[in-house]
């Protein structure tokens, strides 16, 4: 079965302890999960936020807490004044002047997003407390898309239970949780990220699906048209990739419906990357998943961005934060 990623990286440690930046120090779950992590041996932990609150908030977790974490207070680091800055270089054909840079780079979102663009720190992690749209804003203005991405959009990893029938697999699915209608050559760069980020944390060839109510013409809809023209610009621009599409659901799952509906597809019935059309399908899938077949889904996270920055859900546990951190770890090794 699929590691997990807490199980790809203490199967694996790095040779260089990376650094996760955590802009909501004073949140418990985020403080518990911060601890796992650093105490597995995952990571060493800089904890973003008001000295006495985070340092109570850790306290309160554990009184023994020390050696590999950070806390830094944004209204009194050192760093701060580098920050604002750098956040004023950035953002000063917005209009942004001295005074608001230095505001900005006193918030936790702001300056621990800054730890990971000045490489203070291999990656970071929000959305506990702050909503994905903030998340997302911050990452994209301060840490910047990467390059080679055309957009930056989410995905959730999907493990099976123990109890799972023989033939279930773990699977990305994208976008589950930031595009709501992506045009086919959004999807198309949704599916392209989607199939390096499969590489990096399933440690799996990605197998596309590109998926839609009509399975290879099955129905006819404008619908179905943007699925398959995304499906063939993917294929136009990453001729090496593994992809079909249009595809129903089951045909991208179950082996004997794919090679019925799509005979000889290196892709259907065996899909392990499952490209939806848009959040609405995306963001039901996953958690008809997660909650009808019990599998454990590890997300949103983000790709698209220069190094690596990530969301979670403001309703997550302590193990999520846990394992959204080692997510982040094993993004910062393949960029």
């Amino acid at each position: 079965m699929t590691k997990t990623p807490i199980e790809l990286l203490a199967a694996s440690a790095p040779d260089t302890r990376p650094v996760v930046a955590l802009s909501e120090g004073t949140d418990p779950r985020i403080v518990a999960g911060a601890l796992a992590a650093q105490k597995a041996g995952l990571t060493d932990i800089i904890l973003v936020g008001p000295q006495a609150d985070v340092e109570a908030a850790l306290h309160a977790e554990d009184a023994s807490a020390g050696d590999g974490i950070e806390i830094h207070d944004p209204t009194q680091s050192a760093l701060t004044a580098t920050f604002a800055a750098e956040y004023l270089d950035l953002r000063k054909h917005k209009g942004i002047d001295d005074a608001a840079a230095r505001k900005a780079a006193e918030t936790p979102l702001v300056y621990a997003a800054m730890l990971v663009r000045l490489g203070h720190a291999t990656g970071t992690v929000g959305g506990a407390v702050h909503t994905t749209g903030d998340v997302v804003r911050t990452a994209i203005q301060v840490i910047g898309m990467s390059p080679d991405a055309g957009m930056v959009s989410s995905f959730f990893l999907m493990y099976p239970p123990e109890t799972a029938s023989a033939g279930a697999r773990a699977m990305l699915y994208s976008d589950c949780g930031l595009v709501i209608d992506p045009n086919s050559e959004e999807l198309a760069s949704i599916a392209a990220a989607s199939a390096v980020s499969a590489r990096a944390l399933l440690q799996e060839e990605p197998k596309i699906a590109m998926l839609s109510f009509s399975t290879k013409g099955s129905a006819r809809h404008p619908a179905v048209d943007k699925v398959i023209n995304a499906t063939n610009i993917l294929r136009a621009k990453h001729p090496e990739l593994n992809v079909d599409g249009e595809l129903q659901f089951d045909a991208a799952f179950v082996p004997s419906i794919g090679e019925r509906k799509s005979p000889g597809s290196p892709v259907a019935g065996q899909a392990n990357v499952k490209i939806f059309p848009n959040l609405d399908a995306g963001n039901i899938g996953y958690k008809m998943t997660q909650r009808l077949g019990g599998y454990l889904a590890i997300g949103p996270v983000l790709q698209g961005l220069a190094k690596p920055a990530n969301d979670l859900s403001r309703g997550c546990s302590a193990e999520d934060v846990t394992q959204i951190i080692a997510v982040t770890i094993l993004q910062a090794r393949k960029t």
